[in-house]
């Protein structure tokens, strides 16, 4: 007969509301209340709620932790025990899985927000451009912001005032000017978005959220994923691409990444070192999500990922959102009334002086230069690069064109621009400081390089045969003065851990012994032995081993009994 559980009503339940505060595209901010059981699933339907957005898919949360760890927030799981730091509580909602195709996007207001979030990669440098395309994104930007080009309004130099790329010299921006008020004169702002997209998903940096790690040689590197695959950049070098197709497997151990995968039907292993194990399970994680979206078809053909070996069990995680083919194919049933678009734009009856002006003040949204909270260091690094000295220094510098190289799939290494990708350094998933650069290269030296360099220079090796020698000859000394008897009370020694160890492995198995056979014989209703029972590894074991164990071992006993009766 079973018990009826009673459960009293969790104290957690009546505690006070939490506030979180959630940073949108366009660095305004919305407030929600939360409980401590509540899970991230809904803080995201409130920004989206908020924004009336259908297609919600390429969306996430993320937020950063007190050792400086960028996460997404997990919606199946309760905020609080993701968030780790102090109250209150604060987040940004970002573009999570950048579209392979922009134009099947839907409704103007999901395109509207991946604008928003391809002009914030342009800024920050992780979307990096040969310079032709930096001309037309920059004005693209330029068309959707202020709209066509009015002399009246605009003087010379009116694109000076904004600051759209990391490095924005003279000569992008006359390329900047040239094409706004010659090619897209006549655009409305959703159309200069739509172009925007369209030149963005060609360009080879377009998705990367770049993870810095080291490869095999100690050499700095960006990993990244990509609707194509996973990539590797090094420098202006994209020196991997794998497809999705071909990756078959990512896995994690401590500091160590791994990429499983084929290439030219040979399997191939790719492994990275990161500077953290947090940062390295962030990197899985990632990994694991982008491979799930761009790589299934259904979401029930998700598998869950696991980076356990033979004897760890490891770290088992499982994508629970949609797919990229459900996503567009949900899309494509969307027939409601489009939502209002609210752009943040500046008005077009204003003189131009009025708007430089409160460009001055409010910090313009090409440019965002709000005040920096430890949640999203994205501006930090760019806000001596606005002050006006700094800006005649970079009109002063020679204008090195950046040449255009034609995008070769089947190469492994190709240059995307003469710009090295080096994305800021707050905008990283582990940011870095300066001070442990040298530390870390200390730490990521590979075993080849060093012993390379040990070989190279005669002097270390000298000085180690010498040290070599030393300690053979102190060894044998000591071994010369050790008397008989110090050695057998080494051997007992040895002995007795020996012994202890088997004692402790004994004791052990008669301690699991009775409880497996509890487990596999009795018909005990308690509650954490049928949590057991019900588990798929338990009843693999059961039906796979065990039985078929036991009737042998009955089998056996039956003729051994029947040999004993007969005699």
């Amino acid at each position: 007969m079973k018990m009826l559980r009673f459960r009293s009503p969790s104290l957690a339940s009546l505690a006070p509301e939490l506030r979180c505060t959630v940073r949108l595209l366009d660095d305004s901010e919305i407030t929600c209340s939360i409980q401590r059981d509540t899970k991230g699933q809904f803080v995201l339907d409130h920004v989206c709620n908020h924004y009336s957005l259908l297609e919600k898919d390429y969306f996430g949360i993320r937020y950063v932790d007190p050792d400086k760890q960028r996460h997404w927030l997990d919606p199946s799981k309760p905020v609080v025990k993701q968030m780790k730091c102090q109250q209150p509580y604060t987040m940004c909602f970002r573009v999570k899985f950048y579209p392979q195709e922009p134009i099947k996007i839907r409704e103007e207001l999901t395109r509207y927000l991946l604008y928003l979030q391809l002009k914030r990669d342009v800024y920050h440098g992780r979307l990096l451009c040969p310079f032709p395309d930096a001309g037309y994104l920059g004005a693209c930007i330029i068309q959707a912001e202020l709209g066509d080009y009015d002399p009246e309004e605009h003087p010379a130099d009116y694109i000076g005032d904004f600051k759209l790329f990391p490095k924005q010299s003279l000569k992008l921006e006359r390329k900047i000017v040239e094409i706004h008020q010659n090619e897209l004169r006549g655009q409305c702002p959703s159309l200069a978005e739509l172009n925007l997209l369209q030149r963005a998903h060609t360009l080879d940096t377009y998705g990367v959220d770049p993870h810095p790690c080291k490869d095999f040689t100690g050499s700095t590197a960006f990993l990244g994923f990509t609707a194509r695959g996973f990539v590797v950049f090094q420098g202006n070098k994209r020196i991997h691409l794998l497809k999705w197709a071909d990756v078959n497997k990512f896995k994690f151990e401590g500091k160590t990444f791994y990429v499983i995968g084929v290439q030219r039907e040979k399997k191939l292993v790719l492994t990275f070192h990161t500077s953290t194990p947090a940062a390295c399970k962030h990197l899985w994680k990632c990994a694991v999500e982008n491979q799930a979206f761009y790589k299934c078809a259904k979401s029930s053909q998700i598998k869950t990922a696991s980076s356990s070996s033979i004897f760890f069990k490891g770290s088992r995680f499982r994508y629970s959102g949609r797919v990229e083919k459900e996503v567009i194919e949900a899309s494509s049933k969307i027939h409601r009334e489009p939502p209002a678009v609210h752009r943040c734009q500046f008005g077009q009856s204003r003189s131009f002086s009025s708007l430089r002006l409160s460009a001055l003040k409010d910090s313009v949204r090409l440019s965002p230069l709000k005040p920096v909270t430890p949640e999203e260091p994205e501006a930090e690094e760019h806000l001596s690069r606005d002050k006006p000295e700094n800006r005649a220094s970079l009109r002063t510098r020679a204008d090195e064109e950046i040449p255009v190289h034609p995008d070769d799939p089947m190469s492994a290494t190709l240059t995307i621009s003469d710009t090295a990708y080096s994305p800021c350094a707050s905008l990283l998933p582990t940011p870095v400081e300066e001070s442990q650069g040298r530390l870390e290269d200390e730490l990521f030296q590979s075993p080849g390089r060093l012993l390379k360099e040990l070989h190279a220079d005669p002097e270390v090796q000298l000085q180690l045969q010498a040290e070599r020698r030393k300690e053979a000859a102190m060894e044998a000394h000591r071994l010369s003065l050790c008397p008989p008897s110090r050695r057998h009370h080494q051997v007992e020694v040895f002995l007795l851990s020996t012994l202890r160890l088997l004692l402790m492995a004994t004791g052990i198995l008669l301690v699991l012994l009775p409880l497996l056979l509890v487990l596999l014989e009795s018909d005990l209703e308690v509650s954490f032995l049928q949590d057991i029972r019900q588990t798929p590894e338990f009843e693999e074991f059961h039906y796979e081993y065990y039985c078929p164990l036991r009737r042998w071992l009955l089998c056996k006993l039956e003729l051994v009994l029947e040999k004993i009766s007969g005699d």
